[in-house]
């Protein structure tokens, strides 16, 4: 969330930048400005009579000394005054500091200067583009029926089991997955990422930190009796490693990477823009985490940015990066790349990855800080990036390399699959 000191040094500028994300900050931040002014006039007030009370608490034991029992009682109220008007003034101080937070958790991240303006996914800018685009006739099937026709997935078996959103991998489709999964963490350890394999349900702390909640909380699964939550993302476990740990200047950067399954409950409208594997409730995804230094967290953002490019270049795919324009932006997120690659068969642009640097807003959640070399404590930035979501990956693949043979496997996935060829 926003820091409180950000919001007072400067509440026009956060509430200009906010409206790029199209909230209206006005209400809100004047609120929270009130609530600390109660506040800190609540702790002046209540420092003042402490102080008072350290010396009439004093006297009761002085006049008592001098036999003054009479005087000592009539004190002794006082002091008894006190403590219950203390009471107050530090109920209104909590009360105070909840409110603030329960606002701030309402408030979205602010975008940094580079987010372009726009609405929606339509504002969005390519920023970069690349990879062969496939020339395929016009007999393509798209890949819900290449995997029925190869017998790789079973939609309908998902259903029968689970419901929709839940597909069954089968044969060379299931080790095709593997494979993916295989290549996409050993890239991610390549440079230097740390491979985690966490839990995948969270408590609802976890889902606190990340900004999961509360604004996501209706698209995640909840296990009401043990109240934790099915991850959405491995970004939730493996950046709530780090909740309330502070490191030392020199431990960062934390560079972590690990596989897991992902569920969410919001898997849209029905269509041809959701079918096969455009739209699941449950998928696998590898992601890359950073806790950064905030002076290279953008340095950072464009390594990883890079990392997830490399991926699809390995992967034979056409490929272009978005930036995402204020309106299309995520709660958490200060600037968010998404890349997309293009499925030949659909004959539309199929998002893979975003990329996001949310600075210091989910370390302030999460309490994430580092101690600099001169003793001072602040809060790390975090970043974190899809390498990659597998469903339209997995899509794209098999869409762009059919043949009258059979589906051609990229020269680099062919180690991990142990064929080259589905047919």
């Amino acid at each position: 969330m926003l820091t409180l000191a950000a919001i007072k040094e400067n509440p026009e500028e956060i509430i200009r930048k906010l409206a790029k994300k199209h909230f209206d900050a006005k209400d809100a931040i004047e609120k929270v400005l009130d609530l600390d002014k109660t506040r800190r006039t609540s702790q002046a007030e209540l420092d003042t009579r402490l102080s008072e009370l350290k010396t009439l608490s004093a006297q009761v034991g002085q006049l008592m000394k001098e036999g003054k029992k009479a005087e000592a009682e009539t004190v002794k109220n006082k002091v008894s005054e006190l403590k219950e008007h203390n009471k107050t003034l530090e109920a209104n101080m909590k009360n105070a500091e909840a409110e603030i937070t329960e606002i701030l958790l309402s408030v979205p991240n602010t975008p940094c200067d580079m987010v372009p303006e726009g609405k929606s996914a339509e504002d969005n800018v390519v920023v970069r583009e690349g990879g062969p685009m496939p020339d395929l006739g016009e007999d393509a099937l798209p890949h819900w029926e290449l995997a029925k026709k190869y017998d790789l997935i079973d939609f309908e078996l998902g259903v029968k089991i689970t419901g929709a959103g839940f597909p069954v991998y089968k044969g060379k489709g299931a080790r095709l997955q593997r494979a993916l999964i295989s290549f996409f963490l050993d890239n991610a350890r390549e440079a230097g990422y740390l491979e985690i394999q966490p839990p995948y349900v969270v408590n609802a702390a976890s889902g606190y930190g990340t900004g999961q909640l509360p604004d996501k909380e209706g698209q995640m699964y909840h296990c009401n009796e043990d109240d934790l939550y099915l991850i959405p993302t491995a970004e939730v476990p493996v950046t709530n490693l780090y909740r309330d740990v502070i490191f030392n200047e020199e431990d960062l950067p934390i560079k972590n990477t690990a596989y897991s399954a992902c569920f969410r409950r919001e898997a849209g409208s029905y269509g041809k823009d959701v079918r096969g594997l455009n739209r699941l409730h449950q998928f696998d995804k590898v992601e890359i985490v950073q806790i950064q230094h905030p002076d290279h967290s953008y340095e950072a953002l464009d390594e990883m940015i890079a990392h997830v490019q490399s991926l699809v270049e390995k992967l034979e795919l056409p490929w272009h990066i978005l930036r995402l324009c204020g309106g299309d932006m995520s709660f958490t997120s200060a600037i968010t790349y998404d890349f997309e690659v293009f499925s030949a068969a659909q004959k539309r642009w199929l998002e893979v990855s975003s990329v996001s640097n949310f600075e210091s807003y989910q370390a302030n959640r999460l309490k994430c800080r580092f101690r600099t070399n001169d003793k001072k404590t602040r809060l790390v930035h975090t970043l974190n990036g899809s390498a990659l979501a597998l469903p339209r990956i997995v899509a794209a693949l098999l869409e762009n390399n059919q043949t009258p043979e059979g589906i051609r496997i990229p020269k680099a996935l062919v180690p991990y699959t142990g064929f080259d060829i589905i047919d």
